[in-house]
């Protein structure tokens, strides 16, 4: 009572200060503005603001009249109570007045709320009406008590309390809420102050569209505001469209940026580390966190009411009924309004919970996310994509599991010192010895919970490795598969499985053993409180061995739940901490690059005596001493040899290379077109965008100067086709130039390309440079890397580099004359054009004066005739996208997904994939028996035990103790074997669908890559296979309790109340109904969010890979907000279907509290003598758990449904369909097959799926042993999949390919692809070390492959390392440049010895000395072998022994390049012309300064 005083006295002088301030505050600024308030402003703002006054505002301000009604009659009552003590009547009487006084001004304070427009509560109300709540409870519980105890009736005092507690609970919901009622919308745009934000009318409208944020109280109660949704489920799968809008407050960007600020106030405080993430993470979730916490407590308070009074129900039952049957009925009501409070609360708060957890994980996976595109370089070395995915996947998802548990925390003391109040009334002191035993078992957990929490992080570390293995295979299968190395890396993958399996194992074994110690707690306890109880001769009657059951049965499921927390709290504190770390990794220094104001000066970049490095720790710097000044409308060439520091020059300009010393600024926007093309997903126009407007007439200018114009014509879909992952359907041509339109189309002041004209063939690259560079740019500052030397006399200022260093700057012919290693570059290039000349001459070809004098005309008829050479130019790709117009030109369809139930195959699949399923009947049998040995132990204790101590019991105390001992220990046993049996059944199973799905996904043909993105392999390999692992054989096991609990259960009910089968089988159908009901819903659901998953995998993914270009284009915002959507659209159909599971939640627990009732009134209705009060105890008993029990298995049922949709996925992906044999016994090559190399081909016809059209057509030639030839044609024509044919990488539809009269449709793949070479067209290079990457297979010996190196220019670079073979090699090869990872693909075919070799592109990314190097190298390596060089380079192929010319899917010409070139109206002469005119002016020129020089 005085606490309640002292309560009341605060608030009234809080909240009288508050009222008195804002008052004061008011009339100051009314004395201000006086003028102005009178004018016509003020009123038209009032006539703009429309003021709605909701119905719960309405029922606040009525029941804050009804609390003032009550106290008032209250006061006075208090005169004519009549055993009131005259020294407590003034403490009453005051604590009522203050009581009339706080509501008083408690209902002018809510009646105010109109006039002020508040739309929210404050705060002191809020808790005031919370306290008052609690107060209301604390009268109600003490009132029943006393009633209880002094065998009274109900006064009017407990009925006043009884309707004050209605209108407090009502209060108290309106409190958790914070809303008042009022509802504010603008009438007029014009308005600029609204109340309460700027986007008040942005949230109204999102609250139209949102069924959660338009639900009134007792819908958010009843969960009855999700009714729409599933209607529209049970009627129709349910679609993406078909799913509402979550509520502005748990959208992705309100809760980010709430978080940002939280996560940058601690930052500011404390700094940035685990803890203060920590910090942040706590100040996000606690207000939310608070109002659950609270619900949880009530729940389990009300939980305890039921046991509590079971004494008084069996004496009820035994007999004693001097107070009438009014007795039994109360105790029926009190019974069951506690089980009603326990259900709302319980599924208040575990909606609360889950909303809660998926704020933090939607904020954690943004921050995630947002981290990646700020991560330094040395950062981006420590975490892989998969590592980092795996922090999204798994991590994030654990954090917010153990969110969803920390209740438990704070309900488990709650619930332990209620069950020791309630034992300590019936057992006395043996309470003592069951609390004792509690804590013993708890004392258990700490050992257990540190075993579990080491277990957990060795699991975590071997799924990144995994998981980083798995990406890397992924991004690079299709080297793989042309190199025959992918089995050995799935067998990479699958040791990495089984060493993640060890750790599983053992986990599952110590969660058995976990199991086991709870599970047997309850028995555990009981007998050690019995036996005390016995031991200090305390009667154990019927009653208090009853009450003590019914205290243990609910104790168990803390009990239960423990093990759960501890393996969550163990997963989530390892996630917690490396996503804490992750995030506290170095960013990009915002300081690396000055910006300078245009205004300021005229240099576009300068950099003063600066030193870069990519690795600040070492001692040798990537770059030294630049020194460079770029003025605005410059074009600076980029030269120099392999490695020599050209990329990372200019990834210095950007700001991506941390900076040692000096100084870089940049003035104006930049533009950056990488080596590598990094192409999003989605169509060719977004990819050209880049998130900017469309402007017709800019856009068709730019598709024209990148030659783009002609390839999209070729599309389906034009512009809008789509492109695949990664840009697997575009060549490499087509996906540089697409870059550099991007670039173009920005309309930067600064343009930085590296080196995008290796990839385009001759013609092409003349033209983009010519167009673009010296056109559209001309007015524009270019900085391109380049080793094509024809590029550089028209640069304003040439860089040349050597060893990190600017050794050379200056214009072309300045460069020439200084004689100081410029030459080599150049002299290089000359030999390479002279050969091509002399081929032309020696093929009579016109002489130079005669070309140049011809040179307009024929480049007016090249310009007639290139629509004959553009070709399929689409067709260059592993998946071709010119797709029939009702493909929409999509390339990656949407995510396969299954519809209706879960089929009984899946079930079936699952339960017989260990030793057919002969398991799964002996664990149903352990758990039958651990249920009867339960439910026996109990009913012997019962019907053993006499109704009270004056009667004689029916067996001695040693007997009923032994039995019950036996009993709990057979128990015991039972459960053991069934947790040890789950446990190897679940993962056994999960072993096995894993390498299924592995072994489906890496034999599948490459078509099934180009059209899959990434993102969905890993979400099936990282988050699907967790919840094989760990989840699914738990959840079967937990349905398969619940429906042989609930049999239990109904059996005991039945022996004392049968009739209760008339309501229970109505009920049950009823359930079953709403099951049937709900279930499509739920089912949609979760499929939809499951596949929303793997668009945010992939688009982080996409993003980490590009992150460079999205800093360099300044979109980190706009990428942002796409994940931020991506979240969002994975939430609503995640959010909705856990309402809808609280939604079958509540009403099934409903409906068993309605089983419940019937029981009670029955058991209370019957004449006396009619039962056993002992027996009918023990149903009271059971019963109280009905409700949890039906729910339970409604539940488990409906989550294993969900759960099971994993197994549904990773099933799919074990039904793809294989490529060819990988060996063929009956038709196996000789061991020396390839000899000669001689290929013949037949009729080949190749399409790349039935529906599209051919690739390449009736293509037939006869390519002698031996011999070198060159495959040349512009891009598009089918070069690359005329290679791909080689490889058997897309069947050949018609027709043979031969080599060394061997079919090599007819032999198994690898004993094709491991007998040939090849140098891809892209250099792959994978994380580990040097050696590795060029002998996986460990075949060859250290002296060879350092021979190899040495051969390939890359002998001295690894010797300077002090690893030698063994230096590092990061995730894609990202610490060597582009051209040294092309030279180690040359080491590896060097290693090889093959007797077909072949090179796509292969020198496309060296300078032109390295190409010559490289040529000779293979000329020299393999003379005696047949060499089929693809090259956009002619000198590279000029001295072939034979041309082979595509055009359209056909060979056009096929001869000796002399014999060709006499032809001047060959394609390959045309081709061979265009280069030589367009390095012809550098020629003359860098001739006549070479002659010069040497005259001198």
């Amino acid at each position: 009572m005085g606490a309640f005083t002292l309560m009341q006295l605060l608030f009234i002088t809080s909240i009288s200060s508050q009222i008195l301030f804002n008052k004061l505050r008011w009339c100051r600024r009314r004395l201000k503005t006086a003028v102005s308030e009178r004018n016509e402003n003020s009123y038209q703002d009032q006539k703009n603001i429309s003021i709605k006054l909701g119905a719960s505002y309405q029922a606040s301000k009525a029941c804050c009249l009804l609390m003032l009604t009550v106290h008032i009659l209250r006061v006075f009552l208090l005169q004519f109570h009549k055993r009131l003590c005259n020294c407590m009547y003034p403490s009453c009487v005051l604590s009522e007045g203050l009581q009339v006084l706080s509501c008083i001004i408690l209902s002018i304070a809510v009646f105010s709320f109109q006039e002020t427009k508040c739309t929210k509560l404050q705060l002191i109300i809020r808790s005031w009406w919370i306290c008052y709540f609690l107060q209301s409870i604390t009268m109600v519980v003490f009132g029943i008590m006393s009633i209880l105890s002094d065998h009274e009736h109900i006064g009017h005092e407990q009925w006043i309390n009884l309707f004050n507690l209605g209108v407090c609970t009502y209060l108290f919901t309106v409190s958790a809420r914070g809303t008042t009622g009022i509802r504010i919308t603008f009438l007029d745009s014009s308005v600029t102050e609204p109340l309460l934000n700027p986007s008040i009318g942005q949230q109204t409208e999102a609250e139209r569209q949102c069924l959660y944020g338009r639900a009134g109280i007792l819908q958010l109660i009843t969960f009855s505001w999700i009714n729409p949704i599933i209607a529209t489920g049970y009627r129709k799968p349910l679609d993406k469209s078909d799913v509402p809008d979550l509520d502005g407050k748990d959208s992705a960007e309100f809760l980010s940026d709430s978080f940002k600020k939280i996560i940058d106030d601690v930052e500011h405080r404390h700094g940035l580390s685990t803890s203060s993430i920590y910090r942040a993470m706590f100040l996000f979730v606690r207000r939310k966190a608070m109002i659950n916490a609270g619900l949880a407590v009530l729940s389990a308070s009300a939980s305890y009411v039921g046991p509590s009074l079971i004494n008084d129900m069996v004496k009820f039952l035994a007999g004693e009924r001097q107070f009438g049957q009014k007795r039994g009925y109360l105790l029926a009501s009190a019974i069951l309004s506690a089980k009603v409070v326990e259900t709302i609360a319980s599924s208040q708060w575990w909606f609360g919970a889950q909303q809660l957890g998926m704020w933090l994980r939607a904020v954690l996976i943004s921050h995630v996310y947002q981290k990646g595109l700020q991560l330094s370089f040395s950062s981006r070395q420590k975490h892989t994509s998969g590592e980092i995915i795996n922090y999204m996947d798994v991590d994030i998802q654990r954090i917010s599991d153990f969110l969803w548990y920390t209740n438990y925390i704070w309900m488990l003391p709650i619930q332990l010192f209620l069950a020791v109040y309630v034992l300590y009334q019936n057992l006395g002191a043996g309470a003592w010895a069951g609390l004792a035993a509690t804590l013993a078992v708890m004392a258990c957990n700490i050992p257990l919970t540190r075993m579990q929490k080491k277990l957990q992080s060795k699991i975590m570390a071997a799924k990144d490795e995994r998981m980083k293995a798995t990406t890397e295979v992924l991004r690079s299968i299709k080297i793989l598969k042309l190199q025959a190395w992918d089995m050995q890396y799935l067998q990479k993958i699958e040791a990495l499985r089984n060493k993640e399996y060890k750790w599983l194992w053992r986990s599952v074994r110590l969660s058995a053993l976990t199991t086991l110690v709870f599970w047997g707690a309850p028995a555990f306890i009981s007998s050690i409180t019995f036996g005390s109880c016995i031991l200090m001769g305390i009667p154990l009657t019927a009653r208090s061995v009853l009450s003590a059951l019914a205290t243990f049965r609910i104790l168990q499921d803390p009990i239960f739940t423990l093990p759960d927390l501890l393996s969550v709290f163990a997963q989530g504190k390892v996630s917690a901490e490396r996503v804490a770390q992750y995030l506290q990794e170095e960013e990009l220094k915002c300081d690396a690059v000055t910006q300078v104001p245009r205004s300021n000066t005229s240099y576009a970049v300068e950099i003063d005596q600066a030193t870069f490095s990519w690795e600040l720790e070492t001692t040798s710097p990537t770059l030294t001493d630049i020194e460079l000044r770029v003025k605005r409308g410059m074009k600076v060439a980029i030269c120099g040899m392999v490695g020599s520091g050209k990329s990372s020059l200019l990834s210095c300009i950007l700001g991506e290379m941390p900076k040692r010393e000096g100084t870089v600024r940049v003035s104006g926007m930049k533009a950056y077109v990488p080596q590598t093309a990094w192409i999003m997903s989605g169509n060719i126009r977004d990819n050209i965008l880049f998130g900017n407007p469309y402007d017709k007439e800019k856009y068709e200018r730019i598709l024209q100067a990148c030659a783009l114009a002609k390839d999209i014509e070729m599309f389906a879909n034009g512009d809008l086709t789509e492109i695949g992952e990664r840009g697997i359907n575009m060549s490499g041509g087509q996906k540089q130039r697409i870059q550099i339109a991007r670039s173009m189309y920005e309309d930067a002041d600064i343009y930085l390309f590296d080196d995008p004209f290796s990839a385009v063939d001759a013609h092409t690259g003349s033209q983009i440079f010519k167009d673009c560079v010296m056109g559209i740019l001309k007015d524009k500052t270019v900085l391109y890397v380049t080793h094509q030397v024809e590029f550089l006399p028209a640069a304003d200022l040439i860089l040349v580099m050597v060893g990190g260093k600017i050794v050379q700057k200056g214009k072309f012919d300045e460069l020439l004359q200084r004689n100081i290693g410029f030459e080599e570059i150049v002299g290089a290039h000359s030999q390479a054009l002279e050969s091509v000349m002399n081929a032309e001459s020696s093929s009579k070809i016109s002489s130079e004066n005669q070309i140049l004098s011809c040179r307009d005309d024929e480049f007016n008829a090249e310009n007639r005739t290139d629509d004959q050479f553009q070709g399929i130019t689409k067709q260059e790709s592993a998946h071709d996208v010119s797709y029939d117009t009702n493909d929409k030109g999509r390339l990656t369809q949407d995510e396969e997904r299954e519809k209706g139930g879960i089929g009984k195959k899946v079930y079936w699949v699952y339960l017989r994939a260990v030793h057919g399923g002969a398991l799964v009947p002996v664990t149903i049998a352990a758990q039958l028996l651990f249920q009867l040995f339960q439910v026996a132990s109990n009913y012997w204790m019962a019907w053993a035990s006499p109704p009270s101590s004056a009667t004689k019991p029916h067996v001695g105390l040693g007997l009923l103790f032994s039995v019950y001992i036996a009993l709990s220990m057979g128990s015991t046993f039972c459960i053991f074997a069934r947790s040890f049996l789950t446990s190897l059944i679940g993962l056994l199973t999960s072993e096995k669908l894993f390498k299924n799905m592995t072994h489906c996904i890496m034999r599948a043909p490459m078509s099934f890559f180009d059209s899959t993105p990434t993102g969905r392999i890993l979400n099936r390999a990282s988050n699907d296979q967790s919840v094989l692992d760990l989840d699914i054989a738990n959840k079967l096991n937990w349905s398969m309790l619940s429906v042989i609990q609930i049999l239990g259960t109904i059996g005991i009910m039945s022996q004392v109340a049968w009739p209760v089968f008339a309501i229970f089988i109505p009920v049950m159908v009823v359930c079953v109904l709403y099951q049937r009901y709900q279930i499509p819903a739920a089912r949609e659901l979760a499929r939809l969010y499951k596949i929303q998953r793997a668009p945010i995998l992939h688009h982080f993914a996409e993003s980490l890979s590009g992150a460079s270009s999205i800093r360099a284009y300044g979109q980190k915002d706009r990428f942002r907000k796409a994940n931020l959507g991506l979240l969002d659209n994975h939430s609503r159909p995640w959010f909705h279907n856990f309402a809808s599971m609280q939604w079958l939640s509540l009403r099934l627990t409903m409906l068993s509290t309605l089983v419940f009732a019937v029981c009670l009134i029955l058991l209370v209705s019957l004449p006396e003598g009619l039962l056993n009060p002992s027996i009918a105890g023990l149903a009271v008993t059971y019963a109280l758990n009905l409700n949890d029990q039906l729910t339970s298995m409604i539940w488990n049922i409906s989550r294993i449904e969900n759960k099971m949709i994993s197994v549904e996925r990773i099933l799919q992906y074990s039904r793809i369909p294989s490529e060819a044999p990988l060996v063929v016994d009956y038709c196996r090559p000789p061991n020396s097959w390839p000899q000669d190399g001689t290929i013949n081909i037949r009729c080949l016809e190749v399409r790349y799926a039935e529906h599209l059209p051919s690739i390449l057509r009736n293509v037939s030639c006869i390519i002698p042993g031996r011999k070198k030839v060159g495959i040349v044609g512009r891009t598009g024509s089918g070069k690359s999949t005329f290679i791909q044919a080689f490889f058997r990488i897309v069947e050949p539809r018609e027709g043979t390919i031969k080599i060394d009269d061997v079919d090599i449709c007819k032999i198994g793949l690898h004993d094709l692809r491991g007998r040939l070479s090849i140098i891809p067209q892209d250099p792959t290079m994978f994380e580990g070390t040097v050696r590795r990457n060029l002998d996986p297979l460990n075949e060859y010996s250290d002296q060879h492959v350092w021979e190899v190196l040495d051969k390939c220019q890359l002998g001295d670079i690894v010797r300077q390392s002090p690893k030698k073979l063994d230096s590092t090699v990061a995730e894609n090869g990202e610490n060597w440049s582009v051209g040294q990872r092309q030279l180690f693909c040359l080491g590896r075919v060097l290693l090889k010895r093959s007797n077909v070799l072949v090179l796509d592109e292969a020198t496309a990314s060296v300078d032109s000395s390295t190409d010559a190097i490289i040529q000779d190298t293979i000329r020299q390596e393999f003379g005696d072998c047949t060499v089929l060089t693809v090259a956009h380079r002619i000198h590279t192929v000029v001295d072939s022994d034979l041309i082979l010319v595509f055009s359209e899917g056909r060979i056009v010409e096929y001869d000796t390049p002399s014999k060709l070139l006499k032809n001047e109206n060959s394609e390959f002469s045309k081709l061979v012309k265009e280069y030589s005119r367009r390095s012809h002016h550098f020629s003359r020129r860098g001739n006549n300064q070479m002659g010069e020089m040497s005259t001198a």
